[in-house]
């Protein structure tokens, strides 16, 4: 399943790095990629997992942005 998020707070690759390595701990997750410039999450993962996610992005500092 394919995930996107917008989120707030990515201002470098460092910011992206971060977020790569979080969500990299869920076994579920197969992939993740940053665009640090558009502030956008995009997640790969073998199960519904938008919530767990969404979660553990806020957790991280990079709550989604409200709709």
């Amino acid at each position: 399943m394919q995930y996107e998020f917008q989120v707030q707070n990515v201002k470098c690759n460092g910011c992206a790095t971060a977020i790569k390595d979080g969500l990299g701990k869920n076994r579920r997750v197969q992939s993740v990629d940053v665009d640090v410039a558009g502030g956008v999450v995009s997640v790969t993962g073998t199960a519904d997992i938008r919530d767990e996610l969404s979660a553990a992005l806020k957790q991280l500092g990079y709550p989604e942005k409200a709709a």
